[in-house]
């Protein structure tokens, strides 16, 4: 399960669009980050994930963070500053087997706008010719639809989608999706047969409302999707004018239990989420911040799961991504970032009310550092054009400070008794799964 958010200028602090995501994905589900420049394309056809579509003859650079083991990104932005988050929704509407996951979309867009409303447009295109569907889930098997959030620089659109069945609405100052469709009866654009269909379906008791009439009770009760965008929400407008970077990655490191919250007392209401079972089977597994402005954008990722103990990294599209190692796959690997830092994550999860707390300060720190050097640079920016070798050796500096806090923090962590004991047999499992040992 996941959660995104967006606040556009009239309501952030520094005159910017703010994009943000959480993406939750089970807890071997390694996620990588990756840097693809513009390429120019020979080919006639391009692979997704299960199914080849028309390849374009070229794509835009493109920084996007996709579970390991498919095509399509989770989310992502481009050398345009379009950025673009996927949730999960569960609707009245067939699964199909195959056609074009959310993420495929998502990338497809990602490599062939411009700007939001390009994006927009392509990702419906994609789901009328293609449609949407195939196995999302890595160990077990999950169907689901798709909705998004497409911001720029200027402007941000929600795409919420049943089927073939869309509807869009444009963003007036903050927003935030989770698992649940959000749009009712006050809509932009909407499928031509959208309203009549669930009519002739028998979805609609009343009055059309595309989140009342499509969506699926069960499913979407059982995610919690509603309570979390209640919650995303209520800060978002709590915060108005005054949101920032700080605010975002408060946002999304945030748990539902508050003060003496827990992994083995977490919930499907928590933004960032830890894993915990049978109705907690998915996690964090990367957070992004996107500061999205046409000169010099920043955005901000973990690289790694679990946010509250994660420390957000600055990336330029300019200057791509410093060599990070091995990409990650679903099986423990030292040589990766991903699994070092998740091992860390799992060596605390029985000591976490008072381990987190000391990881949390010497990441703050060090973000208050790397936020100094990002505003001045940002600040340079506006008079004269940065140098892409500083850009680059600033998000490598930042990457080298953050594994120093993960070295320190895994030898000074100490593993606690798990009192839960379905929550220690769920994660025995999970590390034996993975070949995760932790000492």
């Amino acid at each position: 399960m996941c959660d995104t958010l967006v606040a556009l200028n009239v309501a952030t602090k520094n005159n910017i669009v703010l994009f943000g995501k959480n993406s939750d994905r089970e807890p071997n589900e390694a996620q990588v980050l990756e840097y693809y420049p513009r390429i120019r394309h020979e080919e006639e056809m391009v692979k997704c994930t299960y199914i080849e579509v028309p390849q374009v003859k070229e794509t835009y650079a493109v920084l996007i963070s996709r579970p390991f083991w498919m095509w399509g990104a989770e989310m992502g932005v481009n050398e345009y500053g379009v950025a673009i988050g996927n949730e999960a929704v569960f609707t009245k509407e067939p699964y199909n087997k195959t056609g074009l996951t959310g993420m495929d979309m998502l990338r497809l867009a990602l490599e062939r706008s411009r700007n939001a409303d390009e994006a927009l447009r392509i990702i419906i295109d994609l789901l009328e010719r293609y449609g949407q569907g195939g196995n999302c889930g890595y160990t077990h098997k999950m169907f689901y639809h798709n909705s998004f959030i497409i911001a720029d620089p200027d402007k941000a659109w929600v795409l919420e989608t049943a089927g073939k069945y869309w509807v869009v609405k444009r963003v007036e100052d903050v927003y935030s999706i989770s698992n649940a469709l959000t749009i009712g009866d006050e809509w932009d654009d909407i499928h031509p047969e959208a309203v009549n269909h669930a009519f002739e379906k028998g979805y609609c008791k009343g009055d059309f409302s595309f989140k009342e009439c499509y969506s699926d009770w069960f499913y979407t009760m059982m995610s919690r999707g509603r309570e979390r965008r209640s919650y995303t929400m209520k800060l978002l407008k709590e915060g108005f004018g005054n949101l920032d970077f700080k605010y975002f990655a408060r946002i999304l490191r945030s748990h539902y239990g508050g003060e003496g919250w827990e992994p083995s007392k977490g919930s499907m209401r928590d933004i960032c989420m830890h894993a915990g079972g049978l109705t907690r089977p998915s996690q964090t597994a990367n957070s992004y911040i996107g500061e999205l402005r046409r000169r010099l954008a920043v955005h901000w990722f973990t690289a790694t799961s679990i946010p509250c103990i994660s420390t957000y990294k600055p990336v330029f599209i300019e200057a791509g991504l410093p060599n990070l190692g091995p990409k990650p796959t679903g099986r423990f690997d030292p040589r990766t970032l991903w699994w070092r830092h998740e091992r860390l994550h799992r060596k605390i999860l029985c000591s976490y009310r008072y381990t987190a707390v000391e990881i949390r300060k010497k990441i703050e720190r060090l973000e208050e550092k790397i936020l100094e050097k990002v505003n001045a640079i940002v600040e340079k920016s506006v008079r004269e054009k940065v140098d892409v070798n500083q850009l680059l050796e600033l998000t490598s500096w930042a990457f080298s400070e953050a594994e120093e806090i993960l070295k320190e923090s895994y030898k000074e962590a100490k593993k606690g008794i798990c009192l839960n004991p379905f929550f220690a047999y769920f994660w025995w499992k999970t590390n034996k799964s993975a070949g995760v040992e932790v000492d």
